[in-house]
C-alpha cells in the first residue's frame, strides 16, 4: 500500500505554489520527518516531510511545476529502509564499458531536470550530474551552453591547480575578459514583492515626513542595563528595536488613524497593535508580525524579533507569521542607511523607518554639542492620514525615544 505525499494546505491569501526542489528521488529511502521537497509560495518556502519511513516510489510533480493546495506530489512505499543502498545489484551497460556502481549512480541524469537529448548525451560523455550545473533555460531547462560552460570552468580550475571546489555556475561578478550575461527567472517571492511594492506606489497616496531623534539617552540606558538585562532574560540582547516598537504602540494608541486601514469605502480602525518588523533575507524582504505588541514587554519584543530572524534565515517562517499587521517598523540603519523613504505595506497606512546612528553637531541649551543622532521617516497614506497627524505621530515617537522613561510610564 502506497502513501500519498501531499502539498500543505495553503491559506486563502495564497493561490498556488511552485515545487522548488526535491531532496529525494524515486527509489531512495527516507526516514520519518525527513525533508522531501520544498514548496515556494509568494510569501514563504514551505517544507514537506515524510509522514513515515519508507522508499519514494514515484515523483508526480517535477521541480518547477505549479501546484494547488493539497496537491499530490509523490507516492511513498512505507516500510523499513534498506541499511545499505550499495546492496542493490548494479545494472550493466555493455556500450559504456566497465563503470563503478558509484560512478554510474552519480552520472545518471536526473529526470527532474528538463533537458534535450543532446544535453543528456553530453552529460553521459563527460560523466556529469545535472544537479551540479546551473540551468539557465526557461523553466529551469538545462542547456548545452550550461554544460559547456561548466566543463570549461572545470578545465580552468584543474590547470591552475586550485584546491577549492569547482564552481557550479558562471561568476558574473568576478574579473573577466568576457562580457557575460545571465538571465534567471524571478522567484515567486521576488515577483510578489515587486508586485506589492509597485501596487503600494500606484494605489495609495503615499507621502513621507521626516524628523531626527537624539539617541544619547537611550544609548546610555542600554549601556547601563545591557549586561543585567541579558542575564535576567535568558540571553536576550537589549537592542533599540524593542524601544521603537513600544514607542510605536504608544503613538498608535494616541493617533488611531495611523493604525487603521482602508477597505473599499470603509475605514477599519484596529483596537490592537500588531507590529510588522521588516527582516532582510537573501530572497528579499519579509515582514513577520508581533501579535498584540502593546501587551509585550521590551524583553518579549527583542526575543520575538531574534526568533523571527533565525526562522527567516532558516526559511522556517510560516504564513501565519507574516499575515496581518497594522503597522510596520523597518530598520535600514543596520545596513548603514542614513536616510530613506520606506514604502507602505498595504493595507496598512503607516510605516516607520529607522536609520543609522551618526554623531552630528546640534544646538542644545544655546551650545553646539556632538550627539548621536538618527533620522526617522514615517511614510503614510494621505488618503486617511493628514499631514498634521503624521507629523504629530512622529514627534510623539521622538519624545518617547529621547525620554525612555515615558515609554514605561505610558506618558
Amino acid at each position: 500500500m502506497t502513501v500519498e505525499i501531499k502539498a500543505p494546505t495553503f491559506p486563502e491569501s495564497v493561490a498556488d505554489g511552485v515545487v522548488a526542489s526535491w531532496h529525494k528521488q524515486p527509489g531512495e529511502a527516507v526516514a520519518r520527518d525527513e525533508l522531501l521537497v520544498e514548496i515556494e509560495t509568494d510569501k514563504v518556502v514551505m517544507e514537506v516531510v515524510a509522514p513515515e519511513p519508507g522508499v519514494i516510489e514515484a515523483i508526480i510533480v517535477a521541480a518547477g511545476e505549479t501546484i494547488a493546495s493539497e496537491a499530490v506530489l509523490a507516492t511513498l512505499v512505507p516500510g523499513d529502509a534498506p541499511s545499505k543502498p550499495d546492496d542493490k545489484p548494479a545494472v550493466s551497460e555493455p556500450d559504456q564499458g566497465p563503470v563503478s556502481a558509484e560512478a554510474s549512480s552519480e552520472n545518471a541524469p536526473s529526470e527532474t531536470v528538463p533537458m534535450g537529448p543532446a544535453v543528456r548525451a553530453l552529460l553521459d560523455e563527460h560523466g556529469l550530474s545535472p544537479e551540479s550545473i546551473a540551468a539557465t533555460g526557461k523553466g529551469g531547462r538545462l542547456l548545452k551552453e550550461d554544460v559547456l560552460s561548466h566543463i570549461k570552468q572545470a578545465v580552468a580550475a584543474e590547470t591552475t591547480a586550485a584546491p577549492a571546489a569547482q564552481p557550479s555556475e558562471i561568476d558574473i561578478d568576478g574579473p573577466t575578459s568576457e562580457r557575460v550575461e545571465k538571465r534567471v527567472p524571478m522567484t515567486r517571492m521576488r515577483a510578489r514583492i515587486a508586485e506589492r511594492l509597485l501596487g503600494a506606489t500606484q494605489q495609495t497616496a503615499m507621502l513621507t515626513t521626516f524628523n531626527e531623534v537624539n539617541m544619547a539617552p537611550l544609548m546610555k540606558l542600554r549601556r547601563q542595563y545591557r549586561d543585567e538585562f541579558e542575564s535576567v532574560h535568558n540571553g536576550t540582547r537589549l537592542g533599540f528595536m524593542g524601544f521603537f516598537v513600544k514607542a510605536a504602540c504608544e503613538a498608535l494608541k494616541r493617533f488611531p488613524e495611523v493604525n487603521a486601514s482602508i477597505d473599499g469605502n470603509d475605514v477599519v480602525y484596529h483596537g490592537y497593535q500588531d507590529i510588522g518588523v521588516a527582516v532582510s533575507v537573501e530572497e528579499g524582504l519579509v515582514v513577520p508580525v508581533l501579535r498584540d505588541a502593546d501587551f509585550m514587554s521590551i524583553a518579549d519584543v527583542e526575543a520575538a524579533i531574534a526568533n523571527f530572524g533565525a526562522k527567516a534565515r532558516d526559511k522556517k517562517l510560516t504564513i501565519e507569521d507574516m499575515t496581518g499587521g497594522t503597522f510596520t517598523v523597518s530598520n535600514g540603519g543596520v545596513f548603514g542607511s542614513l536616510l530613506s523613504t520606506p514604502i507602505l505595506n498595504p493595507p496598512q497606512t503607516g510605516i516607520l523607518g529607522m536609520h543609522t546612528i551618526q554623531e552630528r553637531p546640534i544646538a542644545m541649551d544655546g551650545e553646539v554639542v556632538i550627539q548621536p543622532m538618527m533620522y526617522l521617516a514615517l511614510s503614510y497614506d494621505h488618503r486617511l492620514v493628514d499631514g498634521r497627524t503624521a507629523v504629530q505621530f512622529l514627534v510623539n515617537i521622538k519624545g518617547l525615544i529621547e525620554d525612555p522613561a515615558r515609554i514605561l510610564l505610558q506618558l
